[in-house]
């Protein structure tokens, strides 16, 4: 494939809200998916670089154009500045990973990155150009399957993926997924993260919130089912620092990912073959930075009581389940598998 000598393989979640790489050299590193640009002269002199990436960006966007390049975990269409923006995330992500373009002279990088399941055909090329000249092979697999594959899932199980953008649920039969073995909501962390600033917003219609706040107290304090406290927040309300008890809006807003997920997970299940039923229903591994909302897996196992009864778990590194299971192909694809990437 290659005349460079040294390989590196590199498994990478493209994730919209954050993303990781796992890399065979033993480089493991995540970032939030945000970048920016200063925009204007004070803010340049200000900040002292070009691109902003990750918490710096986040940290100093009032003095940026900022971009979150991915949207329901596939590229943005249509803004050539979204392009330029996820072209500099992967940038990142492999120089965070020991490849930067000098390193890359002399090296073969084969690369593995996650999408939705069901991710269409034009986003997939749009993310093989935004590889290009980065990369010398690339392999695009679903998101789910690469969390299976890292976690040797592969056969009478489910991975429930739940990112930021979407949730991949895909049943694995020990072969490669088809794609009626996979399905992709889009009820996921930033589908929580607008219930919960609509109900916020109803309960104290004078408060002041951000989006970024949103996210911070969801990813601290979400919860399904009974609340181990209250969830009190402060933010301003006519610009007096105030305490709110978000308590129930968290519930409820955490609680609308369970009826979606539930339904398709019963549904994946009917459909494989009637003797491994059972074997499936009790082999179903949670993933994804949402899979962290306390007490989903409990709900989501009750709900296979109507059929029987299963277990619900939880994979042990959830940020990293993704770029690490595609760190773990990309390590055994066979050569006919790839695609070279050229320019």
């Amino acid at each position: 494939m290659s005349e460079k000598k040294n390989v590196v393989c590199v498994g990478i979640d493209l994730g919209t809200s954050r993303s990781a790489v796992s890399a065979s050299n033993g480089q493991r590193h995540i970032v939030d998916s945000y970048v920016g640009w200063p925009v204007d002269m004070v803010a340049r002199k200000i900040l002292k670089k070009n691109v902003l990436i990750g918490r710096e960006a986040l940290d100093s966007r009032p003095m940026l154009d900022l971009h979150r390049p991915l949207e329901r975990g596939l590229l943005k269409e249509g803004s050539e500045k979204d392009q330029q923006a996820v072209r500099q995330l992967l940038i990142h992500l492999l120089e965070l990973a020991g490849l930067g373009e000098k390193e890359r002279e002399n090296t073969q990088v084969r690369a593995v990155v996650g999408v939705p399941a069901e991710a269409m055909r034009v986003n997939k090329q749009q993310l093989r150009t935004a590889f290009a000249g980065l990369v010398d092979a690339l392999l695009i697999v679903s998101e789910p399957f690469a969390v299976a594959y890292g976690i040797e899932a592969l056969l009478h199980a489910m991975v429930i993926d739940i990112g930021a953008g979407t949730t991949d649920l895909c049943v694995m039969n020990g072969r490669y997924p088809t794609e009626e073995d996979q399905r992709t909501l889009l009820n996921a962390g930033d589908w929580v993260d607008e219930q919960l600033t609509r109900l916020i917003a109803a309960r104290y219609p004078e408060a002041s919130i951000s989006p970024y706040m949103v996210r911070e107290w969801k990813e601290r304090y979400s919860f399904v089912g009974e609340p181990h406290g209250n969830v009190l927040v402060t933010a301003p309300v006519n610009g007096k620092p105030t305490q709110l008890d978000i308590t129930e809006p968290m519930r409820i807003a955490c609680e609308g990912l369970v009826p979606p997920i539930a339904e398709t997970m019963l549904d994946l299940i009917a459909r494989v073959e009637p003797e491994f039923q059972e074997k499936v229903r009790h082999s179903i591994v949670l993933a994804g930075g949402s899979s962290a909302i306390r007490g989903l897996d409990v709900a989501l196992a009750a709900a296979l009581q109507e059929i029987g009864g299963g277990v619900v778990r939880s994979v042990e590194d959830p940020m990293f389940a993704g770029s690490d299971g595609g760190l773990a192909i990309a390590t055994d694809a066979p050569d006919g598998d790839w695609e070279k990437l050229v320019g």
